[in-house]
């Protein structure tokens, strides 16, 4: 059924990983060019995956374990790529005393993502565990 929680919580994941970060910069370089996860490939395969795994659960709402195991994966991806983003704005080259880059929201959004998917999995645990005592009463 479409009208769970844990729908809702996906399509916020799918808001935040597939449509806010072509439009949020991630930082923003010292001539004051924002970078957005496009201008990267790795980038741009990995938020690629976690949109289409977020799709994929949203569509599978039938099948509660496959949704479950599928969230897993697709906050893994979120960490992986949060860890790029950090090492990346970490090593960012050309700060100097005059320029110095900025840091975008942006970077920070699968975070937001990743607490999305944590409440959508609770909100999956907490269906199957319900279906399992209706089952048990029969």
């Amino acid at each position: 059924m479409l009208q769970r929680i844990q729908t809702v919580y996906l399509i916020l994941t799918f808001v935040i990983t597939g449509v806010l970060l072509f439009f949020i910069p991630l930082w923003s370089l010292n001539g004051g060019k924002p970078f957005y996860f496009m201008q990267d490939q790795v980038y741009t395969v990995l938020l690629g995956l976690s949109t289409m795994l977020t799709i994929i659960s949203i569509i599978s709402y039938k099948k509660r374990q496959n949704q479950f195991v599928m969230n897993r994966l697709n906050i893994i991806l979120n960490l992986i790529l949060l860890g790029l983003f950090v090492y990346r704005s970490l090593n960012l080259s050309g700060e100097t005393a005059t320029a110095v880059s900025e840091k975008g929201i942006g970077m920070f959004l699968p975070i937001v993502a990743i607490v999305l998917l944590v409440l959508a999995n609770k909100a999956i645990k907490k269906d199957e565990d319900l279906v399992k005592s209706v089952d048990r009463l029969r």
